[in-house]
């Protein structure tokens, strides 16, 4: 069984009923839609078309939100529909970031997200859906959709429908008839400052790129406003987990990387650093959440299809070893702290790497789903785990120190591979609408006066570059800087495309 509707474009008249219905019967507040129409033109005066596109939850097949949520908050039910305990709800947004649809919202009061839930309530006294009851043309349709007998069913038998944004492969089942294809494009018309009736929602700042085309003459005129949900804190874990992790990587390297054999920075410096920093990680996760009181319930009701969950548990192991190679070697058990030092060698790099498989459960944000975000990450990790050993090399603070050669080789290739791989996010090739949007936001981005993308590649490696050569042990201040300003860019960028 699997319920869902069928919306006739060819009828709907776009008079908001179904919206005003909903919020009426759900309590949703100001600024939340669980349902909502989008109005698109397209052409010149005198010949102007209007269109119309009624959106809200898809209720898919393969429900991306149901997986990433970390705390089973979300459920898909046996009837088809996409279900959500707020109650549950810790208010992490993972589940906005994996909707391509847009169709979830933060309750702010509540801090928890909502969603349609197909009016459950009503379904289930066999009653239909406020929206469906209150349109006045009758352009919504609910039912089965794998009763062949179904009206529902039978229409898509005898019209030819579409979906939304079928690229993303999780099974829609809102199905469109005669909605025009500009209108069920996100981004392919144009957004101008002023909407139908007020001024556009300030949620998104940002000038729409000039390097990505538009249709041309088509202008969504209407449009429910959609947050950047995630922001600073997300940009700074990123590179608070790339130190923590870098340290952890190269720890077992530390003598010839330039730090003293048997010095206090050879023996504890890693993992006190890698200590310190996945510490501040964890409470910049806990601070990003609406309830951060309520973080413990990754523990108590944890969902373990979602990275969320996974990358808590690595996490937490890192906090396991970490310290006790620190208390190995404070018990002069140097031996066994090797061996621990060595086991956290890989724990590391998987701290480093698992927000690349977060990232690709986000399947609203294309730009996060490269395949070589993996790479990337641990580039990033191994170039802040270099230069922290500059840092902690006496002799690399003298002016114009030689630098240890191979500590200094280390932080150029991965450097270098940064670099590469940060042009590629930004001019390379991408698969859908969606990343290339996305890849054109990456060069508008700004932070304050500073325009993030190109000032974190002038910052990280022009600066990292100069300093290595004149005072190698500050190498790490221009580095956390330029990597902090790209992963704000990169975070921010790859919510800015419309997802309606």
């Amino acid at each position: 069984m699997q319920y869902g509707f069928v919306i006739n474009h060819d009828d709907c008249i776009g008079c908001h009923a179904c919206t005003v219905a909903c919020k009426a019967e759900n309590s949703v507040p100001v600024g939340g839609f669980r349902t909502s129409v989008k109005y698109t033109e397209v052409g010149l005066f005198p010949d102007i078309r209007r269109m119309f596109l009624v959106q809200r939850c898809n209720h898919c097949t393969d429900a991306p939100c149901v997986t990433i949520c970390p705390v089973n908050a979300l459920e898909k039910r046996r009837d088809g529909i996409v279900d959500l305990d707020r109650d549950a709800c810790i208010g992490c947004r993972a589940c906005m970031q994996a909707c391509p649809y847009d169709a979830i919202y933060l309750n702010e009061d509540l801090g928890a997200v909502e969603k349609c839930h197909y009016c459950a309530h009503r379904v289930e006294k066999h009653l239909e859906p406020a929206c469906v009851n209150v349109c006045p043309v009758g352009a919504i349709v609910s039912g089965d959709l794998h009763d062949p007998a179904s009206r529902i069913s039978l229409m898509i038998l005898n019209h030819e429908t579409k979906v939304r944004r079928p690229e993303q492969k999780t099974g829609p089942n809102v199905r469109y008839i005669g909605a025009s294809e500009v209108a069920l494009r996100p981004g392919s018309a144009e957004r101008p400052e002023m909407y139908l009736w007020s001024d556009r929602p300030p949620h998104k700042r940002e000038p729409w790129p000039a390097s990505v085309p538009t249709t041309p003459h088509a202008r969504t005129v209407l449009d429910a406003g959609h947050k950047v949900e995630w922001g600073w804190p997300v940009a700074l874990y990123l590179v608070t987990k790339g130190l923590a992790a870098g340290t952890g990587i190269l720890a077992p390297f530390a003598h010839i990387l330039g730090l003293e054999h048997g010095s206090w920075a050879q023996r504890f410096m890693p993992e006190i650093i890698a200590l310190i920093f996945t510490l501040i990680t964890c409470a910049l996760l806990v601070e990003d959440l609406a309830k951060p009181m309520r973080f413990y319930r990754m523990v108590t009701r944890p969902n373990w299809n979602s990275w969320l969950v996974k990358g808590g548990v690595i996490l937490g192991v890192y906090l396991v070893t970490t310290p006790l190679a620190i208390l190995l070697r404070w018990l002069e058990m140097d031996a066994a702290a090797n061996v621990v030092r060595w086991i956290n060698v890989p724990i590391a790099l998987a701290v480093a790497g698992y927000t690349a498989f977060l990232f690709a459960q986000c399947k609203g944000r294309d730009l996060w789903e490269s395949k070589w975000l993996l790479p990337h990450l641990i580039a990033q990790a191994v170039m802040l785990g270099s230069a922290v050993f500059l840092a902690f090399n006496p002799a690399a603070w003298r002016w114009m120190a030689e630098a240890n050669p191979l500590a200094t080789i280390v932080l150029l290739a991965s450097g270098v591979a940064h670099l590469i791989f940060a042009i590629n996010e930004r001019f390379g090739s991408h698969d859908t609408d969606n990343a290339r949007q996305a890849a054109g936001f990456l060069g508008v981005v700004r932070l304050g006066w500073m325009r993030c993308f190109n000032e974190s590649l002038l910052t990280g490696v022009m600066g990292a570059l100069i300093v290595l050569f004149f005072f190698p042990g500050a190498t790490i201040i221009p580095l956390v800087l330029g990597l902090y300003l790209y992963e704000y860019a990169f975070v921010r960028a790859g919510q800015l495309p419309p997802l309606s």
